[in-house]
């Protein structure tokens, strides 16, 4: 937690508009675009990695809370039957007129409120209380507990929040200069880094290195490639097997619009879905396109899109 906060301390000003803006006049060069770019996909990564870590963090904290939150309800249980057994006695000191410590002590709603008494403390310790002081002690460390990690789970998902927050910003950064990039030279998009930390990342990651391998019918790897034998291999270099058909690997995943798609989805054409790729970003894919072609990156545009596929 310490470490997100130190970064988002650092993030604002690692964001800040000036770094990104470009020149009115005059416009930044391609060199220039692809520095941000760089820079940009690395910040975002960071921040990536920071937010997945507190992912886990606030899963540690709720499975924390939930323990201490059983305990305490154990430790009620059993207290329970000691209530019932001083009920008598508390309606003896009602009707007296009188407050007996060892019924208030052990009827209280808030034990620790009575506990913090010196008078009552005295008063356990010299009638033999310990076993009723020990069970309601081990209740009240119990709710403590359960306190502090819902203190805990809070603080985290509000620091995930900010995180993403800031995370969300240097994406839509990236993408805004990444499209000016590609704009002003499409050959420029293969050599920017592919944004994410998931396997379908990891997989296109390993697809790119394949750009300009010659397309070959029924090939899957590693020197020649089909359209879908090049995301069946992408995809087996980080731990996932795919069929070596667009049909199935239309059914190899969650099925997504054109707009939730995200870098290494698979995208699929034509009714029949008798060609896919997967998506880079910017409306673009990278694909093993037909006989006598090579493996590239194209516009999505223009093409039959049948729909996506979210593999991982």
């Amino acid at each position: 937690m310490a470490g997100a906060l130190v970064a988002l301390s650092i993030a604002p000003n690692a964001i800040a508009p000036h770094t990104v803006t470009a020149h009115a006049d005059p416009e930044p060069s391609t060199k220039e675009l692809k520095s941000q770019a760089t820079k940009l996909a690395d910040q975002l990564e960071q921040l990536t990695e920071q937010y997945n870590g507190l992912k886990v963090k606030l899963q540690q904290s709720q499975r924390a809370a939930k323990v201490a939150t059983d305990n305490a309800k154990r430790q009620e249980k059993a207290l329970q039957g000691i209530r019932e057994k001083v009920g008598s006695l508390a309606a003896t000191s009602y009707m007296q007129g009188g407050s007996d410590p060892t019924v208030s002590f052990v009827a209280s709603q808030d034990p620790q409120a009575v506990l913090d008494q010196a008078a009552t403390l005295n008063f356990f310790a010299t009638r033999d209380s310990a076993k009723v002081q020990g069970l309601m002690q081990a209740m009240q460390a119990a709710q403590r507990a359960r306190k502090s990690a819902e203190e805990r789970a809070k603080q985290v998902s509000q620091l995930r929040g900010q995180l993403d927050s800031q995370r969300k910003k240097v994406g839509q950064l990236y993408e805004k200069v990444r499209g000016k990039l590609v704009k002003k030279d499409p050959s420029q998009l293969g050599k920017l880094p592919v944004v994410g930390t998931g396997k379908a990342a990891q997989a296109l990651r390993f697809a790119m290195t394949k750009i300009g391998r010659p397309y070959v019918w029924g090939a899957a790897g590693p020197t020649t490639f089909d359209c879908s034998g090049l995301t069946m291999w992408a995809y087996k270099q980080v731990g996932i097997n795919l069929p070596h058909y667009t049909g199935s690997q239309w059914n190899a995943g969650t099925h997504i619009s054109e707009g939730q798609l995200q870098p290494g989805d698979l995208v699929f054409f034509h009714s029949d879905l008798h060609h896919m790729g997967m998506y880079v970003g910017d409306g673009k894919m990278l694909h093993a396109p037909h006989t006598g072609d090579v493996v590239k990156i194209a516009p999505m545009a223009g093409r039959p899109f049948a729909g996506g596929v979210r593999v991982a």
